[in-house]
């Protein structure tokens, strides 16, 4: 994956994730698909930074704002506190993700 536009078309265009996708474009992909349970489990996996981040964005995604703070403190990003914005922080972790 080149950009977020790659990485979006992946999930307009696909049934499944792109073969080579690194684990946090991965959940990323599974999450912007609406596979929450599969992003999920894939975020567990990450034991970084970005994974933390992730897992506070699909426990907000979820409506867990409690469970998505400790997430957020995990992974020293402001706690947001509604579903407003979902898509414009998918584009910012996107962003990240490819940037790493």
């Amino acid at each position: 994956m080149n950009s977020v536009e790659d990485l979006v078309s992946s999930v307009d265009g696909g049934r499944e994730p792109p073969d080579g996708l690194v684990v946090p474009l991965l959940a990323l992909w599974l999450a912007r698909k609406g596979r929450w349970d599969d992003a999920h489990e894939v975020a567990q996996e990450l034991e970084t930074t970005m994974g933390s981040w992730i897992h506070a964005y699909l426990h907000r995604v979820e409506g867990d704002l409690g469970n998505a703070g400790y997430w957020y403190r995990r992974a020293g990003k402001p706690a947001k506190s509604t579903t407003e914005g979902l898509n414009d922080e998918w584009l910012e972790i996107a962003t990240a993700a490819l940037e790493t």
